[in-house]
């Protein structure tokens, strides 16, 4: 086929902005129960609102409730474990006033309109609910509760604490356990008489130290004989669960990996031991890696290098032996395992396939074969072309005293070639976190960059997960220091390849994301434009403004704050403008409660005073992160156009 002969970063592509949300949801928090399969779609066309739905398996999916209504959760601000399903029943917090519902299921057969009118079980009140689990004996949830009561008048944090959720609908909610800074996962026996939980306190996040809690509860319901079990400083512990006997498994990282333990009076007994991550970091409540297929399996995901791939692990009729194999899958990117007695899901996507959520049978999954899945969802139908989508290639390279890792995408396009001995501008991409990770999972709105000439690094700098907690405990203190040579040396790196332009080098990022933007567009001289998508410029304001969850997580990745207040403003862009010399973008929701507008502002202002090319575009009705479609197309429309005008890439098309 011939090519259009174009300049790197001009050619036009099938990949536009409305490709990004034309019939795309976001899937996530799969749950079974028995042969019904639920889980979440956030569609942007429809505002972001997040749609709770069921499928009997082998039938045809349908939405439980009516379209006005958006299950979300929004403790801890990032919300998750948004629902729970059950034989007779399905609660969820709805979005509106986050209130818990309980949404009966009619005896017959999974069909259209097979919910009843939800029935509200919290009482009115500024409280937000999540992670749920049903205690049938004593008919109740126990769940999270945030309390915000009282915290606008007295100016302090709101109050996390397991409670139980009274199901005769008279609004009674009774507080379990209280005293720590934050709880999740309560999750109770099989039997019914014990009761687990995780905790952590300021300044740890939950992947820095979490304690294991193990409690009895009496006749009334209420909890005694409270023991630790596992965890405590310098130990992430993630998802404790119930096997079908009654067994405790939970992952652990106290051998630098998050691997999978059992617990017995002994202590931590290893089910697997390998070089391997059995999680990710509990950014939102429910999260989901492995799942019990009956009493003799659990069915995983666990990642090595950056990828993700599926496990089977086989048990003794004793619990004592196990017998572990990687599966065969095509998958590189896998999350929210779930699990019944016949049948498992997940969401799983590659550099080919946009995530989607798949069934697979119990009786089908065996030993180092490939199990047979059936698609039930996909998060986007948008067909393009593999000649438009750039293949991501896994990279390490030395930075600092240290190495760091990445993906990266050339430019691809079947339709336009470069002219000869030119190369392409780069775009550096910083994801949020910082503690999280980016994966070679298909995303239009990188291909959206490839597909037009711009070669991409997605970077896993040093602190992101995946690759052993020595590698994500590398940036404790060295936040805007490792993160920043990271990224720089990724472009030289590449520059060097001779793999992109010396002179178009840009680099972006969102939220944790941003700063790092920031912070390499001040203190270094490498990028020749940077966008900021709801990103931080003022580590003080951060330290002194943000939301509970967060606001000891600057304790370990810059320093106590205000004992450590200097370093705070060494390290802060907004203190050192007159370092910052090239053009900027700003992207901001105006409801962000994480990183607040106030930050990207403050930037603008500077940037302004100094006469440096700067574009402020904001969204009422957005905030951390952007949901509705036509903020997300408005928002990479803008960033494109500042591109070409920045780097005089005249003739780009959209």
């Amino acid at each position: 086929m011939n090519t259009t002969i174009a300049a790197y970063g001009t050619w036009n592509s099938p990949i536009t902005p409305a490709t990004l949300t034309a019939n795309a949801v976001r899937l996530g928090e799969a749950q079974l129960c028995n042969d019904v399969a639920y889980w979440l779609e956030s569609r942007p066309d429809e505002g972001g609102r997040n749609v709770l739905m069921y499928q009997q398996i082998g039938d045809t999916a349908r939405e439980l409730l009516d379209a006005n209504t958006s299950v979300r959760s929004r403790a801890n601000e990032y919300g998750g474990g948004a629902y729970l399903a059950t034989t007779d029943a399905v609660y969820a917090v709805f979005d509106a006033d986050q209130r818990v519902y309980q949404i009966p299921l009619k005896p017959a057969a999974v069909k259209q309109d097979n919910a009843a009118a939800p029935i509200a079980l919290t009482p009115k009140g500024d409280y937000r609910y999540a992670d749920f689990c049903l205690d049938a004996k004593r008919a109740r949830l126990i769940a999270v509760r945030e309390d915000h009561s009282g915290v606008a008048t007295s100016h302090s944090e709101p109050k996390c604490e397991l409670v139980a959720i009274d199901l005769s609908g008279n609004l009674n909610v009774q507080v379990l356990v209280s005293g720590a800074d934050f709880y999740s996962n309560p999750r109770l026996s099989h039997s019914g008489e014990q009761l687990l939980w995780l905790s952590w306190q300021h300044p740890s996040m939950p992947w820095d130290a979490t304690t294991l809690t193990l409690a009895t509860l009496n006749a009334k319901g209420a909890t005694q004989n409270l023991r630790v079990i596992a965890g405590g400083d310098g130990e992430s512990v993630f998802q404790p669960q119930w096997s079908p006997t009654d067994h405790i498994y939970y992952v652990s990282d106290r051998s630098n990996w998050w691997n999978l333990y059992r617990h017995d009076d002994a202590g931590a007994v290893p089910v697997v031991a390998m070089e391997a991550e059995f999680a990710t970091p509990q950014w939102v409540f429910g999260m989901s890696t492995y799942g019990f297929c009956g009493n003799r399996k659990i069915f995983c995901t666990f990642s090595q290098n950056g990828e993700w791939q599926l496990g089977l692990i086989s048990i003794d009729d004793t619990h004592t032996a196990y017998h572990f194999s990687a599966l065969k899958n095509p998958m590189s990117d896998i999350s929210s395992i779930a699990s019944s007695a016949n049948h498992l899901l997940f969401i799983g996507a590659n550099a080919q396939q946009a995530p989607a959520l798949f069934h697979v049978s119990t009786q089908a999954v065996e030993h180092s074969g490939t199990p047979p899945v059936t698609l039930i969802r996909r998060s986007q139908e948008a067909k393009i072309e593999p000649g438009y989508l750039a293949r991501p290639q896994a990279i390490s390279y030395p930075s600092g005293s240290g190495v760091c890792h990445g993906f990266y995408y050339p430019p691809c396009n079947r339709d336009f070639s470069a002219p000869a001995h030119t190369l392409p501008p780069l775009i550096i991409i910083c994801h949020g976190g910082p503690t999280g990770a980016t994966s070679s999972a298909l995303n239009y709105k990188l291909q959206f960059w490839s597909s037009r000439g711009f070669a991409v690094l997605d970077v896993n700098y040093r602190g992101s997960t995946g690759y052993g907690r020595a590698y994500r405990d590398s940036l404790k203190f060295n936040w805007g220091i490792k993160d920043v040579e990271d990224v720089v040396a990724g472009a030289n790196f590449l520059v060097a390849q001779k793999l992109t332009h010396p002179e178009q080098l840009i680099i972006r990022g969102s939220s944790a994301g941003g700063y790092t933007v920031l912070a390499a567009l001040t203190f270094s001289d490498t990028f020749s434009a940077g966008a900021s998508l709801y990103g931080i410029g003022d580590l003080t304001a951060l330290a002194e403004d943000t939301h509970k969850f967060e606001s000891r997580y600057l304790d370990s990745l810059v320093g106590p704050y205000p004992a450590t207040k200097q370093r705070y403003l060494d390290r802060s862009p907004i203190q050192h403008i007159e370092q910052l010399n090239c053009p900027v973008i700003f992207l901001q929701g105006l409801k962000d409660k994480m990183v607040p507008p106030a930050q990207a502002e403050a930037m603008v202002a500077a940037l302004t005073d100094k006469g440096i090319a700067n574009q402020y575009v904001t969204f009422a009705n957005e905030g951390h992160g952007f949901r509705a479609a036509d903020s997300i197309q408005t928002a990479i429309s803008k960033e494109l156009d500042f591109y070409c005008q920045t780097l005089q890439l005249h003739k780009a098309q959209r």
